[in-house]
C-alpha cells in the first residue's frame, strides 16, 4: 500500500524563474490549501496504473492528498519523489515538492534513460544526485496573465547533477564555460528531454533560464 503524508507544497523558487515585470507588485499566494475532501476519493483506474508503473520502475514516493489552493493553483494525482533508480545505482533528488504522477513517471525515465547513461558515456561516472529548484508554485508565468504549469504540480526545475566521483555539474556554470565533455553532458541531456517533456527550457531560451532547465509535462513539443 502507498503511504499518504500530508501534502508539502514547494513554494521556493530562485527569483530568476520568478521574474517578474518592473514595477509590478508580487502576488499574493495562498498560504495553505483552500480545500481538501474530508475523506479522499479513491484514485481513478489511470492514476493507480500510474502509482503502479512508478513502483514497477522502484521509484521510491509518498502518494499526496488532492489541494486547492484558489486562483487556479492546485496539487491533484500527486507524489513527492524521494528516490530514482538508475542503472548501477539510486538517484536522490533535492528540494522537490508535489509532482503530478505522470510527470513523476516521466523524470524517473529521462534520470536513468537520458542523465544517468548520458553522464556514463560522456563523462565516465554515473549519476547519484539531481539538484532542482522545486515543482509546485502558486504562480504566473514571469510576465504573463497566464498561470504556470508549476501551479498545477506539472513542471520541474532542475538546476545541477552530481555525479559518484564527486563531480557537480552545473546548468549556470558548465553550460557555457564548463570543459568541452561538461557541455556537451549539459546539451545531450536537454535534448534527451525534449524527446520526453511537452515544454524544455534552458540557457538559450531567455535569462530567466541561465540556471536551469524547466521540463514540463505536456502534451506539446517546445525545445529551447
Amino acid at each position: 500500500m502507498f503511504r499518504r503524508a500530508a501534502a508539502l507544497p514547494l513554494l521556493v523558487l530562485l527569483a530568476a524563474c520568478n521574474a517578474l515585470p518592473a514595477g509590478r507588485a508580487p502576488e499574493r499566494v495562498p498560504s495553505g490549501p483552500i480545500s481538501r475532501p474530508a475523506t479522499p476519493p479513491e484514485p481513478t483506474r489511470e492514476a493507480r496504473r500510474c502509482l503502479a508503473e512508478l513502483a514497477e520502475n522502484q521509484t521510491r514516493f509518498t502518494v499526496q492528498p488532492d489541494a486547492y489552493y484558489g486562483a487556479g493553483c492546485s496539487t491533484i494525482n500527486t507524489v513527492r519523489i524521494e528516490g530514482l533508480s538508475g542503472d548501477a545505482a539510486n538517484i536522490a533528488v533535492t528540494n522537490l515538492g508535489a509532482v503530478t504522477c505522470p510527470l513523476a513517471q516521466t523524470f524517473a525515465g529521462w534520470a536513468r534513460y537520458g542523465v544517468d547513461r548520458a553522464a556514463r558515456q560522456i563523462l565516465g561516472s554515473s549519476l547519484i544526485r539531481i539538484e532542482t529548484m522545486g515543482s509546485y508554485s502558486c504562480r504566473n508565468v514571469a510576465g504573463t496573465g497566464r498561470r504556470s504549469a508549476h501551479a498545477r504540480a506539472e513542471a520541474i526545475d532542475v538546476a545541477a547533477f552530481v555525479l559518484a566521483d564527486g563531480r557537480r555539474i552545473s546548468v549556470l556554470e558548465d553550460w557555457n564555460a564548463g570543459d568541452a565533455e561538461e557541455r556537451e553532458f549539459l546539451r545531450t541531456v536537454q535534448r534527451s528531454a525534449c524527446k520526453r517533456f511537452g515544454t524544455v527550457l534552458g540557457p538559450d531560451y531567455n535569462a530567466a533560464h541561465a540556471n536551469h532547465f524547466h521540463l514540463e509535462e505536456g502534451s506539446g513539443s517546445f525545445c529551447r
